[in-house]
Order: C-alpha cells, then sequence, then structure tokens
C-alpha cells in the first residue's frame, strides 16, 4: 500500500518561494535544490521515501533548514 504524501501543491509552493525570497540569487538555489535532489536520488533515499520525488524532498528539507535552524548540526 502507498503512503499518502502529507504535503499538499500549494504548502510545497509557499516552501519554494520562500526559498527563492531568501536567497540572494534564484539560479544559484535552483541548483542546489536540484544538486540535493540529485544526491539523495543516487545515495538510495528516494527508495525509502518513494512516495515523494527528490525534488519535493529537497525543497522541504531545505525550506526546513532555512525556517528552523537549530535542526541544523553545527
Amino acid at each position: 500500500m502507498q503512503r499518502k504524501n502529507n504535503f499538499d501543491s500549494t504548502q510545497i509552493m509557499y516552501r519554494s518561494e520562500e526559498l527563492m525570497h531568501a536567497a540572494s540569487n534564484r539560479y544559484k538555489i535552483t541548483v542546489q535544490v536540484a544538486n540535493r535532489a540529485k544526491r539523495r536520488r543516487y545515495e538510495g533515499y528516494f527508495e525509502d521515501n518513494y512516495y515523494m520525488k527528490p525534488t519535493i524532498l529537497a525543497i522541504i528539507e531545505m525550506s526546513d533548514e532555512l525556517t528552523q535552524p537549530e535542526i541544523i548540526g553545527e
């Protein structure tokens, strides 16, 4: 049985807009999201979360890091 996605499309759009507004360069943040998604896909992390695409996972992770800096290890 496939798991249901906890995020709807509007939440993902808002999170991606937050990333774009916080970035000084839209191109760089887009490349960072793409690189993180690519890395997650090749690490096998995508297989555990097959119900979400790697790009969406990268957007969620990066927006969480932006809004909750305490989750980033020092």
